[in-house]
């Protein structure tokens, strides 16, 4: 799985004019799922999250994680994050996985992230969202899990 997250101090996803999800401090997730990406990848994935060091101790330094903060996940999913940009000007996304594995990948994920107690908010699976945010740092990662 792909994963770009943004310590945000405010983040909410929107869908046709509706408000779906909100969160205030906490972590914007967007997460893409690939063709050979399993439950368990998502879980690993969602446990590495929960226990990344991205919020300030009270001494300013990153030492805090998202578990420790009590902060909250936005999850979106973003099947852009396959882009392949390699031919021409026309990014393909065929090395994403397909929509119903991905699906449920993504919703997997979320349910992860959230019983490991984190308060969890989701986008809307195949939906035109509008995601706002406000990122805080700004800090911004990139992980894969398919990366050594």
């Amino acid at each position: 799985m792909r994963a770009l997250l943004q310590r945000v101090t405010e983040a909410s996803v929107t869908v046709e004019g509706d408000i779906i999800g909100e969160i205030g401090p906490g972590l914007l997730i967007l997460v893409c799922a690939m063709p050979e990406d399993t439950e368990e990848t998502a879980e690993k994935l969602a446990l590495k999250i929960s226990k990344l060091r991205l919020f300030k101790d009270e001494g300013g330094k990153m030492n805090l994680s998202l578990a420790q903060t009590g902060g909250a996940a936005l999850v979106v999913s973003q099947f852009t994050l396959a882009a392949d940009t390699s031919r021409g000007n026309r990014p393909g996304f065929s090395g994403a996985a397909k929509p119903d594995m991905a699906e449920a990948l993504y919703a997997h994920f979320a349910r992860s992230l959230a019983a490991l107690d984190i308060p969890v908010q989701t986008g809307r699976f195949s939906a035109d969202m509008s995601v706002a945010l406000v990122n805080d740092g700004p800090v911004t990662l990139w992980l894969d899990s398919a990366a050594p």
